[in-house]
Order: structure tokens, then C-alpha cells, then sequence
């Protein structure tokens, strides 16, 4: 996408409207500009219908004939075939209106969804059969990525609106696709309103209260998880004592921290999953493993990196973006490896026939062995593992080898792995260059 340049305000940052020339984007810019703000209409050139450039200048003229900035943004390609023409257009119009608005400084986004356009989202919605965050609607704010998302007539009948445009002699655009019933918002409107003229009022309502139930589900979701789970486990054992619906609440925001989980896969999880089994669900972007009583979340598989060599002899946090994690060094008294053992490390992946001692008094055992002891998880014990020459030194979720642990009094270093999810926690200037 490229966009026109956009003016700059001077003293406060602007308010940004979405402004598509339509009646109710056209009342809403005349409202706010009204009001004495700093104002900048942000239109977004579609480029479905011929009429689009002559609605880019309309636009652009209103705005001048008001007094506000302008900023214009063509979307480029077209959806691919088979894609909603719809989701395409609103995932095109969202993220040029975010870069617009961050590109004239603003952080308040203002857009004219009205109690009709809430009604008619929640009706949608529940006939796709969405949960309570699908039937909550729109909400009437939301900051995403830096911008604050606001919909102030969210409560305002669209008869009220059009009543402020005639009153004040606003012209506006009517686009012809509002009346084309292959989309379902059209058929919507020529179907529902006709025949319940006074659902709207009862509709938005109804989205409110879905609001609410779903706030109220996230807050107890939040506080059932704080007992159940960490980031990389979830308690299944204990999420099977709760009632069915608080399990499925708890189950559905912990799968939210990792994957766009359908409700389908939660139902299939609850039902299948029994104590002590151990199973696995494909999921959007991964796997979902039962495994000892807990729920772990698995990115898919990528290729297995080729070996390679490492130096691990300062502290620091060595990350390895091709498996997914990081080694942690650290100084320790004991037990710990010689920092002359670390410099020219072999990193590679598990091959088999490997023997590891998880301390001087305990028994060699296999690798496979050595993880089963440990309970780490099947789908982790790949490595990577470092070499010192034959030596074994190290394995990532294991720790350390006995074998190649430093003499009493030498200066020691530790070495520990660390998963992506728990690189965040980590102070950012431990890293050191690998």
C-alpha cells in the first residue's frame, strides 16, 4: 500500500477520523471538527468500485472545505481467489488506517459504527455460532498497537445521525455495494429491519451484556490460571475438578496465549483427554500434547538445524534462533564446566545411542532414559546437545553432564536452555553474542 503524505500538526496531536465519505463518517468528521480539535479524515482507497477515485476527491474536498488534514491510502492487490472480498477489504482498511493515523501522530482513531452496525455484527455473529467475544460485538474502545480504536456513536440510532447531516446540509456518498445482497450485512438490512423495526435497541443490548459475561469470564479465566498453569503447562488434573464451563473458560484462555483455537478442538480436548494418558491434538500453528496430567503447547516442527559450533565461555544469553531457544551461562561456585571446555563447542541434534549422568554419584544412563527420569516431554528431547569433542556436555531441558563438570576449585560456569516463551523474562542485556 502507499500513501499521500500526511500534514503535521503543530502543539497537540491530532484526532484521527475514519473517513469514508459515507453518511455516518461524514457526520462524524463534521461533529469533531466541530468540537475544536485538532482534526485529520484518513480515507481508504478500496479500489473495488469505479466510482472510488471520484469518492478520494470528494473526500479530500470536504475535508479542505472543513478545515482538517487529509490523508489518503490505495490498498494495493486484490483478494485471492476463493477469500472474502469483505475480509479483505476490512484487514486492508484497519492496517492503513493504523499507519495513517501513527503517521500524522495520532493516538485517538475515531470511526462512526453506530447502534445499527452493532446490532446487525451481533446478529452475524450468532449465527456463525461465535462464543461470547464474537457476540460482544464491537467495542466502543480498544487500544491496539500504540492507537486507541474509538467508536463514540456506538449507542446513537442511525436516524439521529442522519437527522445532524440533513440539519446541517453535510453531503455525503452512497455507495451502490450497501445494496448488493451477496453480502450478508446487505441481506441483513433488507431483511431484519423491515421486519423488527425495534430490534436494534434490544440487539445492541444484548451485545453489552455479552461484553460484560465476557469480561467477567476473562477475569475469572485469569484467576483460575494464575493456579493452573505457567505459560508452557496446563494442570489438566486440576482444570478436571472445576465445573465444565469454568474448565472450558480456563482451557480456552490458556490455548489463547499460543493458538487461535476452534471450539471444536477445546470440546474434543475435554472429552478425550483422561488422567495419566498421554495424546496429542493438531492445532493452528502447532500441537497441543497431553502428557503426565499437563497440557503443553508445541510450535510446528521445524527443520532440524545442521550442526554447528558454538562458544559458550562468558556469561551471557546465547540465543539460538533455529532451535527456538537460548543458552543461559551463568557463574556458579559448583557444579559447573571449565570455561576452557566451552569454547569450541559441538551443537547438533540427538542421533541415538547417547549415555547422559545427571550427577558424579548417579548411574550412566541411556539419553532416552535420562529424559523419561526427568519427565521431559518426547517432542523436546531433540536437542540441541553440545559436545566437547566425544564428550557430552550438555543437553537442552537436561542440564549439564556429570561427566564434564569442572574440579573443585576451578572457576565454573553453568549452562541452562531456555524455551522462547520464557526469553521474555529475561533482562534483555544478558545476551551475549554467540
Amino acid at each position: 500500500m502507499a500513501a499521500s503524505a500526511t500534514p503535521r500538526i503543530a502543539d497537540h496531536p491530532p484526532v484521527a477520523v475514519a473517513f469514508s465519505g459515507g453518511l455516518d463518517s461524514t457526520a462524524l468528521l463534521h461533529a469533531t471538527t466541530r468540537s475544536g480539535a485538532h482534526v485529520v479524515a484518513l480515507h481508504v482507497h478500496h479500489g473495488l468500485q469505479p466510482q472510488a477515485d471520484d469518492w478520494a476527491a470528494h473526500c479530500e474536498h470536504v475535508a479542505r472545505e472543513l478545515g482538517t488534514a487529509f490523508a489518503c491510502t490505495r490498498l494495493s492487490g486484490a483478494p485471492p481467489r476463493g477469500d472474502s472480498v469483505e475480509a479483505w477489504a476490512r484487514q486492508g482498511r484497519h492496517r492503513a488506517l493504523h499507519d495513517m493515523a501513527i503517521a500524522a501522530s495520532a493516538d485517538l482513531l475515531l470511526l462512526a459504527h453506530h447502534r445499527q452496525d452493532q446490532a446487525e455484527t451481533f446478529v452475524l455473529q450468532a449465527m456463525r455460532g461465535a462464543g461470547l467475544g464474537g457476540l460482544a460485538a464491537m467495542p466502543r474502545l480498544q487500544w491496539r498497537d500504540g492507537l486507541c480504536w474509538a467508536r463514540p456513536w456506538l449507542a446513537q440510532p442511525r436516524d439521529a445521525i442522519r437527522a445532524y447531516a440533513e440539519q446541517h446540509g453535510l453531503r455525503w456518498i452512497e455507495d451502490p455495494s450497501n445494496s448488493e445482497p451477496r453480502f450478508a450485512r446487505n441481506r441483513l438490512r433488507q431483511t431484519l429491519w423491515p421486519a423488527f423495526p425495534s430490534a436494534e435497541a434490544g440487539l445492541a443490548r444484548a451485545a453489552r451484556w455479552a461484553q460484560q459475561a465476557d469480561a467477567l469470564a476473562a477475569e475469572v479465566a485469569a484467576e483460575d490460571l494464575r493456579r493452573l498453569s505457567t505459560p508452557e503447562r496446563l494442570d489438566l488434573a486440576a482444570c478436571s475438578r472445576l465445573s465444565p464451563a469454568r474448565a472450558s473458560n480456563a482451557l480456552r484462555a490458556w490455548l489463547g496465549g499460543h493458538t487461535a483455537a476452534p471450539s471444536s478442538l477445546v470440546e474434543r480436548l475435554l472429552a478425550e483427554w483422561r488422567h495419566g494418558s498421554t495424546a496429542s491434538w493438531p492445532a493452528p500453528g502447532g500441537v497441543l500434547h497431553a502428557y503426565r496430567d499437563g497440557l503443553h503447547w508445541a510450535a510446528e516442527a521445524a527443520p532440524v538445524p545442521p550442526p554447528g559450533m558454538v562458544d559458550l565461555s562468558r556469561p551471557g544469553l546465547y540465543p539460538q534462533a533455529e532451535w527456538r531457544g537460548a543458552w543461559l551461562v551463568e557463574e556458579v561456585v559448583s557444579p559447573g564446566l571449565a570455561p576452557a571446555r566451552l569454547t569450541q563447542l559441538a551443537q547438533r541434534a540427538r542421533e541415538g545411542g547417547e549415555q547422559f549422568q545427571h550427577s558424579p554419584r548417579s548411574t550412566l544412563r541411556s539419553l532416552k532414559k535420562a529424559c523419561q527420569e526427568a519427565g521431559l516431554p518426547p517432542w523436546r528431547r531433540g536437542g540441541p546437545l553440545l559436545f566437547d569433542g566425544p564428550l557430552l556436555v550438555a543437553v537442552a531441558g537436561l542440564g549439564m553432564d556429570a561427566r564434564a563438570f569442572a574440579k573443585e576449585g576451578e572457576p565454573q560456569l553453568a549452562i541452562s536452555w531456555l524455551e522462547d516463551s520464557a526469553l521474555p523474562q529475561r533482562e534483555a542485556g544478558q545476551e551475549a553474542s554467540a
